[in-house]
């Protein structure tokens, strides 16, 4: 059986332009790259009411536990403006030792990596003592809700076990083999609205100036000390990411004012209890100004943590051994798709070096690509070796 170069195939996935929830005929290749290989493949179309429809696709190759799953996106995010770029971000080019490309960081070559790494393994061992998967989505870098998230309803209903899922995720800050992320925080987002009377700025008694309660709201949200961080997450944090008074004119008081916070959170924490104190606060000086308000919260995941078992130990140690680096279990960034999967099977998270994702001229070294490929095939050979130890 012929093997699959990792080089090759992410520049292969990078010349489709998938930017979310664009499949753009995507899924169906990788679906027949896959069956080259042997897997069993699913193609999963959803579409939530007011959304537009994404595909995702679950392969499996094999029908015997452990079951060894690998989760990515092919969804990317926007190329900017074309004209900062050095190349078009979908035309794939190797300058200087780096794949240049919209999607060749975050996180198109690290599938590449994977299929790559599949294909070595079944090409040497044939006949396995478990299963291999791909969750593979189109809706990550959007909101996220015709994604991982149905796919993992779908297994559950269907009743498929995961054994233990690696997430490709371009998890290192600035060298392959830094870090592992086995946890992340939890994020919420708030959507406050302020409702005075409108009236004219010479006579403030006959108006209620809704921007003086949204100040001093903003001010106590911002002094709330959550807490100090524990041992695996850092401290609960709250910013501010809008404020908003649609007001043209200098000599109106307005009537209403919006702000918009985002709360990342650790896991002393649920985004219930953290709702309440916020609405405490927002109560409390509403009632004081004398103001009405409307607070609408979205939740795009709670705070998590995977304890380290034999298999992060097993693939810490691989990443150690190629990479000359002892990587740090790490539950710091944003949020990713491992907070839906680690509802069915424990997790971690491990790619590559995440500092040109989402920016122009995103790109990989291609010395590591082929260690995250030798990376993963390693993983592949003790995981199935250790599990019948």
């Amino acid at each position: 059986m012929a093997t699959i170069n990792e080089l090759q195939l992410a520049k292969e996935l990078i010349k489709f332009p998938t930017v979310t929830p664009i499949d753009a005929g995507i899924m169906k290749f990788l679906e027949k790259k896959l069956k080259t290989l042997g897997f069993k493949t699913k193609v999963l179309e959803f579409k939530e009411k007011d959304s537009k429809p994404v595909k995702n696709i679950y392969a499996k190759l094999g029908n015997k536990g452990p079951n060894f799953c690998y989760a990515g996106h092919l969804d990317v995010v926007p190329a900017g403006n074309l004209k900062d770029w050095t190349v078009n971000p979908f035309k794939p080019s190797v300058k200087k030792g780096y794949l240049i490309g919209r999607g060749a960081n975050d996180m198109k070559s690290s599938i590449a990596a994977f299929v790559s790494a599949v294909s070595n393994f079944v090409a040497n061992k044939r006949d396995f003592n478990g299963s291999i998967s791909l969750l593979i989505t189109g809706d990550e870098e959007g909101v996220a809700i015709n994604g991982t998230k149905k796919v993992v309803e779908y297994l559950k209903k269907k009743k498929e076990k995961i054994d233990f899922c690696l997430v490709g995720e371009p998890t290192n800050p600035n060298k392959l083999g830094e870090m592992i992320k086995i946890g992340r925080r939890g994020s919420m987002t708030g959507r406050l609205s302020i409702i005075g009377i409108q009236g004219h700025v010479a006579y403030p008694n006959r108006a209620n100036n809704p921007s003086t309660a949204l100040v001093q709201i903003l001010k106590e949200l911002k002094e709330i000390k959550f807490d100090n961080g524990t041992k695996d997450f850092q401290p609960t944090n709250l910013e501010i990411t809008k404020i908003n008074i649609d007001n043209s004119a200098d000599n109106v008081i307005p009537g209403l004012a919006n702000a918009k916070f985002n709360i990342r959170f650790n896991n002393k924490h649920s985004s219930s209890s953290i709702k309440k104190k916020i609405n405490k606060i927002i109560k409390k000086i509403s009632n004081k100004n004398k103001s009405k308000y409307k607070i609408d919260y979205s939740v795009s995941g709670e705070a998590f943590l995977t304890k380290p078992n034999n298999t992060t130990y097993m693939i810490q140690n691989i990443i150690k051994k190629i990479t000359k680096i002892k990587p740090k279990l790490s539950t710091t960034g944003g949020t990713s798709d491992a907070r839906f999967i680690r509802k069915i099977a424990p997790c971690l998270e491990f790619g590559l070096v995440g500092k040109t994702m989402h920016k122009v001229d995103e790109a990989v070294s291609l010395s590591d690509l082929k260690k995250l490929t030798l990376i993963y095939l390693i993983t592949l050979k003790n995981y199935f070796k250790w599990k019948l130890a």
